[in-house]
């Protein structure tokens, strides 16, 4: 694989597009908007959302779909929310056999699937696979040390993948579990919003520490639900995300629960963030994942009552503090 695309030109796409050409591959980097594609190839930066990182002239900066004709995989880096019309107005740009990467960390809110559900919705013959972990855009930008999942039901493909895109300072671990891997990034977003809430409410580093761990058993829970595995979760897709989201404020929706923790309206706060706060999406679809499954996630219960019900947070917090005793695991 010599020539990668990649779809979309937000942070994490333009860090992407940086990380395949480090890697040695020729890669063409497509926004939606041809004007804004057309100011960052004058100005071989994304002055909007990566400021400071030069994008070599390898990677070929544009607006039009039918340059991605030439790509050998493609890494589609466009918010959960927009996937579909994405893939939709791109498929006859896109060939048939193309291996599509999806970046996306979350679940399509209307209709409650996951990101391969979506994709195989819109691009029924293309093989796929699915990247996640602890990753900030700004520091793979700039050739800090980053480990991820590379996860695919076709072994080959993603051992070809991991290959084409893997360098000393961009780690990719293969996995054979890709919807536990989706879960997992999916998630950690609607967790890392608790844990900014409690840090904005200054309730102590033990409640953020016990709550990233019964945050990571209800990942597991609904992992295994679905049909994933244990080990992805103990892994950079799950306990790794998780663990970053949760603790910095580079997340965006760490950052979202930070401002509603300390007083701030949602509206408020979401108008701070550049960029989508997928957690506030997911939560709802988390939820109603759950309940299809038989299965409790009270923390994101909890989050989707305060973030799309508008539930008073001091009582929801309670509340939580409220349950019964239960025994310490996966299944309580």
């Amino acid at each position: 694989m010599d020539h990668l695309a990649v779809i979309g030109a937000g942070a994490w796409g333009t860090a992407l597009a940086v990380v395949c050409r480090r890697a040695g591959r020729q890669v063409t980097l497509w926004g939606r908007d041809p004007a804004r594609m057309e100011e960052i190839a004058e100005a071989r930066e994304n002055t909007r959302y990566l400021a400071g990182v030069t994008l070599d002239s390898g990677i070929r900066i544009t607006g039009d779909a039918a340059a991605l004709a030439e790509a050998e995989a493609a890494l589609v880096v466009v918010p959960a929310q927009t996937l579909r019309a994405t893939l939709s107005d791109l498929a006859p740009a896109l060939g048939s056999d193309l291996p599509l990467v999806l970046c996306a960390k979350g679940i399509e809110q209307h209709s409650g699937q996951l990101t391969t559900a979506v994709a195989e919705d819109c691009a029924r013959s293309n093989p796929l696979a699915v990247l996640s972990g602890p990753t900030f855009a700004a520091e793979v930008a700039a050739g800090l040390p980053t480990a991820v999942t590379l996860a695919s039901g076709e072994a080959e493909l993603a051992k070809a993948l991991a290959q084409a895109i893997g360098s000393s300072r961009f780690r990719p671990y293969v996995s054979d579990d890709p919807l536990g891997v989706e879960i997992g990034g999916a998630v950690k977003n609607v967790l890392a919003i608790a844990c900014g809430i409690v840090a904005g409410q200054k309730l102590g580093d033990n409640a953020r520490a016990a709550l990233i761990t019964r945050g990571l058993a209800e990942m597991t829970r609904l992992c295994l639900a679905r049909g994933g595995k244990v080990e992805t979760m103990m892994g950079l897709a799950g306990l790794g995300d998780l663990t970053l989201s949760c603790t910095a404020t580079q997340s965006r929706n760490y950052s979202l629960g930070l401002a509603l923790g300390s007083g701030e309206s949602l509206e408020a706060a979401l108008a701070a963030s550049r960029g989508v706060t997928e957690g506030v999406y997911t939560a709802k679809a988390a939820v109603a994942m759950a309940e299809a499954e038989g299965i409790e996630m009270p923390i994101c219960a909890a989050v989707d009552q305060v973030v799309n019900h508008g539930a008073d947070l001091a009582a929801t917090i309670e509340g939580l503090m409220a349950r019964p005793f239960k025994a310490e695991g996966f299944s309580a």
